[in-house]
């Protein structure tokens, strides 16, 4: 009996560290299964979620909507794509390019030069609305993230490329001044007046009488509104580029002709809805061929050719003349597109005659020598020959755009609107509880 006890009472330590593991083991999995179970809303707190989002280049940005309905309601916010826009660490720069045969594709010019991105740097793109025959849009200019287009025979389409969203814009009141069934705009313009949160397009034409006529249209409350009373007497709008280019609350074009005294840029601030000029540089004086203007590094800009070379002035410090600084590209009539380092400058090269489905893109130091190139052979662009006006004899035409999530302020409301009325559909909690009482 004394032998079975002490049997009995030595197997008691196994059995405990036995039923000990086991428990362990337990435990652990258990932990495992919790830790799995836990979402990265448990782990970082959903400001500094929405913190990190912030900066996330676009390109990425878009993918991430699909993690979680969380991140999908919170990247698809308006709020969110205001803030996006001033506070993106990458933005994303998308030359968009469209044919006479209303074909377009677009290029990431951020990707151009890197190797294992190249195959996805060019791609075609749907255009807004269906056409209904060749040489339906034109591209004009962007802001923001919008392009605006135009579309036979008198309307304007303002579209997102990334959001898709768009909307059409008559501007017949504007043909019906003209003399022919074609009112071709001296002026135009679109920009974004951050005192209105709204977005802006201006017309300026010439009647059938030799009058000139300034119209803008209002984005937020779809009207046109005559300013015939802010063009200066002296303006003469045929000495100017007719593009206009979106910086710092106005637009801003280049005199073209001789008839513009000391070659300025005309400036449009929407929100005074006034005109005012800033002074080429010095050296543009010197050129009789035409100085076009650009936006590099958010900085205006001007190029010009001369013999083989292309000259390009940025004015670093806006509407500062001593801020004007010289490049020189030893290429003639490449297309300068953005900046990239802070200095380098990457432009549109014309390709050799013989490469009709080529886009060649190069990239210069400040000093003026070339860096890098990059050739394009892409099936949909054998009809998208270019010329350094930006539309050549083939039609086509381009824009620089850096790519955002931001909504109209007329989606905005419809949006806000149709979100009102299903709360409004929606029984509150209180009267859910009330008629929980009442039965």
């Amino acid at each position: 009996m004394d032998k079975k006890k002490q049997e009995h009472t030595g197997n008691k330590p196994k059995q405990q560290s036995t039923m000990e593991k086991k428990k362990k083991k337990k435990k652990q999995h258990q932990q495992n299964e919790n830790h799995k179970s836990k979402s990265i809303h448990d782990t970082l707190p959903l400001e500094l979620i929405h913190r990190i989002l912030l900066r996330v280049p676009l390109r990425h940005l878009v993918r991430l909507k699909c993690v979680s309905k969380l991140w999908h309601s919170l990247i698809s916010d308006p709020d969110f794509a205001e803030s996006h826009v001033h506070l993106s660490a990458a933005p994303t720069h998308v030359c968009l390019l469209i044919n006479d045969y209303s074909e377009a594709c677009s290029v990431d010019i951020d990707t151009i030069f890197h190797g294992y991105k190249h195959a996805t740097a060019v791609k075609e793109v749907s255009l807004p609305f269906k056409m209904k025959k060749h040489y339906d849009f034109e591209v004009i200019c962007s802001c923001r993230g919008f392009v605006l287009l135009h579309r036979a025979p008198h309307f304007f389409v303002v579209w997102n490329p990334v959001t898709g969203s768009s909307k059409i814009v008559s501007y017949s009141h504007i043909v019906s001044r003209c003399n022919r069934k074609w009112c071709f705009a001296i002026l135009y313009g679109f920009g974004y007046d951050a005192s209105q949160d709204d977005y802006l397009v201006v017309v300026a034409s010439r009647d059938k009488n030799g009058q000139d006529h300034f119209d803008c249209l209002s984005l937020r409350t779809n009207s046109w509104i005559n300013l015939d009373s802010a063009l200066p007497k002296t303006l003469g709008v045929r000495n100017w580029e007719s593009c206009g280019f979106f910086l710092n609350g106005a637009i801003h074009w280049s005199s073209c002709t001789l008839g513009v005294k000391d070659y300025s840029i005309l400036i449009f601030d929407l929100k005074e809805k006034s005109f005012s000029t800033i002074s080429m540089p010095e050296q543009v004086m010197c050129y009789l061929k035409p100085t076009r203007l650009a936006l590099l590094g958010g900085c205006l800009a001007l190029y010009s050719y001369e013999y083989g070379k292309t000259n390009i002035w940025v004015m670093k410090e806006y509407k500062v003349h001593s801020s004007w600084t010289f490049y020189q590209i030893s290429r003639g009539e490449c297309v300068p597109l953005c900046l990239s380092n802070g200095s380098d400058i990457v432009a549109l090269d014309p390709a050799p005659i013989s490469t009709y489905t080529d886009l060649r893109f190069v990239e210069y130091n400040a000093r003026g020598e070339l860096r890098r190139i990059n050739y394009f052979d892409y099936p949909h662009l054998q009809h998208f020959k270019y010329s350094s006006h930006g539309l050549s004899n083939s039609g086509t035409n381009y824009t620089v755009y850096t790519e955002s999530l931001v909504s109209l302020p007329s989606d905005i409301k419809d949006k806000d609107r149709d979100k009102g009325q299903e709360e409004e559909k929606r029984p509150s909690e209180s009267e859910g509880c009330q008629t929980g009482k009442e039965n």
